[in-house]
């Protein structure tokens, strides 16, 4: 063992033996208990940042915790490859975004290597190779023929930077989610899948997530939007049929003054064909996003339509309006207006003079027509006819049941989930398997004819999908009929990737299926690690796809993921490292100056996984003192000359040793429960300045430290994997820490003869005695109350009662006097 700690030597060595040995290369045939760990794979956009070092470190840290304590552990990682960025940066550099993926990749998966992951790399996966998307297609058939896919010209968010469809959650603050630009309307023709049907279950499942984060759980509550509401009828004045509302206040319904619909619904478009000036309004509104978020920063502008309702339960006639605050892809694209009790309809209504009607008394006052603001609370009934009187909870069953009776309504659930669509009109993606044939319509391509690989060498200009230009691509037979037919030339949103890309790693070699049995045996991952910005997009989307292959027949578990931990951004200066701020930290010369280790140790010690880290390059500094302090201390140990001299179990021996096995107690805690490495380390550093203080040099005095070094090494090995594999083996010549077991725990040495224990006064601390830990509390009450501290606060006073709290306190009460 040399002096020094040369870290680039010592990372080398252990990064070549754990791959000689296939160190963390797994199979099913283990008799351990299997445990999954999956980090978030990384979009390959040319170098990791330290977000990605910590993401993968935190996993990298479970994943070896669970290993040393006799887990079949499997922690792999693959490539979310396809996207936009490579579209962008083959227009920038002139290269196929193919060329730029892979060649990304072979740099990113060296950068990988060099932090010293567990992974095991030869289930590697890039979502751009058509052995994995060719499962992709095919379970689109599967969910196409199933009718869990399907077609229909829909308003989209349409990015037109990008030029391509966007999710209401790829859109931010009205603006796409990487060109940052307005987005507009569109309507397209565009493939769905029924995620709505699943609704219900996503909802009522994340009751059964226990080891997710509540706010997580919170916010995809909050996407799915369960509302439990009536769909009211509002006859047509001008024709036959209806106007479907839904809504959560029936008990507003008497209060309706007008009702509005969105731009693109058939009243507004039917109204518009002989009313050149509402047609120019209704186009002005299909400017800007389909989201509600969207939506609800607008200026509210409307136009009526000339046409009126009949309000389902007084017959009164109401006005049709178009309102750009409603919106066609949610609900029925129509509003029943109640502009005493909704803010948006206030709003509306005092800029076009409509009436505005209170049926809600929420105080103890009655509230005038001339209100300045909505009210919104629930409250009693007024002006509201036969329901004058009722609680709101009471009303809204009375009128929901009212409005069956006449057959113009109906209680039902409503969810704020929309279905996902799924085509972009780009070309660096999953083309989707489906073939236009004049004659028969969409045809699915037949099975033996996937995967429909994308073309790689393409050049990218910007301008369009360039597929929709490849005649070699396009240009088909029908598979049913034989005739002239065309390719689908959109590809499927990327997010559909990530949403199965967890259950590949099972078995990422099968050519017979989308998964095999491996999967059951693997399935669900029981630790997953990522970014809380992913709560909706990625996570709901993968929980989605998981129930799409159970009920395929393809797995058997409900969840994709047992326990998920969110980790907090790396900041500098007190905001997100970005290359647009210049506040970046290169993990490359981190690695190169300090080792990989003092990256890892720096980023577990700086915070809670599950918060922000403030970047540091003093506290990088102090990591790198302290691993090196680590090596000279089992250097030293290890160079003690030889002694003969047996010694005692001094009281220090002793005291380090009940400490060395409180420290094994609580590490173990922070890794497998609490997940709070920072603390763990924080207990391992106390070790090792308790350690340094023992001065004692004799053969007693050297078990115990040699028992300390060797399981503070293994503590240790988590987190900084490289110099423990080598100090370990310096310890235990003959043995590898591959093969090593988490630290066991002495009951014995935790055993105290003494304890100190608190003694208060009334409640306020007047001292602290050391006591037998097995005194009776009489003993302990008289030895608190002789106390010379204690003696003088009791001086002339009358004790009333003494309260015992073992191993903590004794509390004299005093009487009043």
């Amino acid at each position: 063992m040399q002096a020094q700690y040369m870290p680039s030597e010592v990372e080398s060595k252990a990064q070549q033996d754990w791959e000689s040995r296939r160190a963390f290369i797994v199979d099913e045939s283990s008799d351990r208990p299997k445990y999954y760990c999956l980090s978030m794979f990384p979009y390959p956009s040319g170098k990791l940042h330290m977000g990605h070092v910590r993401n993968y470190t935190i996993g990298d840290v479970l994943a070896r915790f669970h290993r040393l304590n006799g887990r079949n552990v499997l922690q792999p990682m693959g490539w979310d490859a396809f996207g936009l960025p490579a579209e962008n940066a083959a227009i920038k550099h002139g290269t196929p975004p193919a060329d730029w993926t892979y060649n990304n990749i072979d740099f990113m998966r060296g950068q990988l290597k060099s932090l010293g992951l567990a992974i095991d790399w030869e289930r590697e996966i890039a979502t751009c190779k058509p052995d994995y998307y060719r499962w992709e297609q095919w379970l689109f058939i599967q969910l196409f023929e199933k009718g869990l896919v399907y077609k229909k010209t829909a308003q989209v968010n349409w990015d037109p930077v990008d030029q391509t469809v966007l999710a209401n959650e790829q859109v931010i603050d009205g603006c796409g989610w990487r060109s940052g630009v307005p987005v507009e309307k569109r309507e397209i023709p565009m493939y769905f899948m029924r995620i709505t049907d699943y609704a219900e279950e996503l909802l009522e499942e994340l009751d059964h997530l226990p080891g997710w984060p509540e706010q997580v759980k919170t916010m995809q509550r909050n996407w799915i939007g369960r509302s439990v509401g009536v769909e009211v009828h509002f006859p047509l004045l001008s024709e036959d049929g209806v106007l479907k509302v839904f809504t959560t206040r029936a008990d507003t319904l008497m209060g309706v003054t007008y009702v509005a619909v969105a731009a693109e619904h058939p009243l507004a478009e039917k109204a518009a064909r002989n009313n050149p000036v509402l047609a120019r309004f209704i186009q002005s509104c299909r400017q800007g996003g389909v989201s509600e978020a969207f939506v609800s920063n607008l200026e509210k502008k409307g136009m009526s339509t000339g046409d009126y309702v009949r309000h389902p339960l007084t017959g009164e006639a109401l006005p049709v309006w178009v309102a750009n605050y409603v919106l066609m892809g949610y609900g029925e694209g129509a509003v029943m207006a109640v502009p005493a009790h909704d803010e948006r309809d206030f709003e509306f209504a005092k800029e076009y003079g409509l009436p505005i009607k209170p049926v809600i008394c929420s105080g103890s006052e009655r509230i005038m027509s001339s209100c300045d603001k909505a009210t919104t609370d629930y409250g009693v009934l007024i002006d509201s006819g036969v329901f004058t009187g009722l609680s709101s909870k009471e009303a809204i069953i009375r009128i929901a049941s009212a409005l069956e009776e006449v057959g113009l309504g109906l209680s039902r659930v409503q969810y704020r989930l929309r279905d996902w669509g799924i085509s972009r009109q780009r070309y660096w993606g999953c083309p989707i398997p489906i073939i236009h044939c004049s004659l028969c319509g969409d045809v699915p391509v037949p099975e033996r004819d996937l995967p429909v690989i994308l073309p790689e060498a393409v050049t990218v200009t910007g301008a369009g999908n360039p597929l929709a230009y490849m005649s070699a691509f396009v240009e088909t037979t029908c598979p049913r009929c034989g005739s002239e037919a065309h390719r689908e030339t959109d590809t499927m949103d990327t997010f559909v990737e990530s949403s199965w890309y967890y259950a590949r790693y099972a078995s990422p070699d099968s050519s017979q299926a989308m998964v095999d049995d491996r999967a059951r045996y693997w399935l669900p991952v029981d630790q997953y690690v990522g970014g809380i910005e992913h709560a909706i997009l990625h996570l709901l989307y993968a929980r989605f796809f998981n129930k799409l292959m159970r009920d395929a027949g393809l797995i058997t578990n409900n969840e994709p993921f047992v326990n998920l931990l969110t980790q907090g951004m790396v900041l500098k200066d007190g905001s997100k490292m970005s290359k647009s701020k210049g506040n970046t930290v290169d993990p490359d010369q981190l690695i190169k100056q300090y080792g990989a280790d003092t990256a890892r140790l720096f980023m577990m010690f700086a915070s809670p996984p599950d918060q922000s880290l403030e970047w540091s390059d003093a506290g990088v500094e102090g990591a790198f003192r302290f691993l090196r302090r680590l090596w000279k201390t089992v250097y030293d140990f290890m160079a003690l000359p030889e002694t003969q001299e047996v010694g005692q179990m001094s009281v220090e021996l002793i005291a380090l040793r009940r400490q060395l096995h409180e420290t094994i107690v609580k590490v173990t805690d922070d890794y497998g429960r609490r997940q709070t490495f920072n603390t763990a380390i924080a207990s391992i550093m106390e070790l090792m300045n308790s350690f340094l203080k023992i001065q004692e040099v004799h053969l007693t005095a050297r078990k115990i430290q040699r028992e300390l070094l060797e399981n503070m090494v293994i503590l240790l090995s988590p987190i900084v994997p490289h110099i423990c594999y080598v100090l370990y083996g310096a310890l235990r010549p003959n043995e590898s820490l591959l093969d090593a077991q988490w630290c066991l725990v002495d009951e014995e040495a935790l055993k105290k003869e003494e304890e100190e224990i608190v003694i208060q006064v009334n409640g306020r601390l007047r001292g602290r005695i050391t006591i037998p830990v097995n005194a009776t509390r009489e003993w302990v009450e008289s030895r608190a109350e002789s106390d010379s501290q204690v003696e003088r606060f009791l001086a002339g006073k009358k004790i009333r009662k003494v309260v015992f709290v073992p191993h903590r306190l004794v509390n004299i009460v005093l009487e009043n006097e």
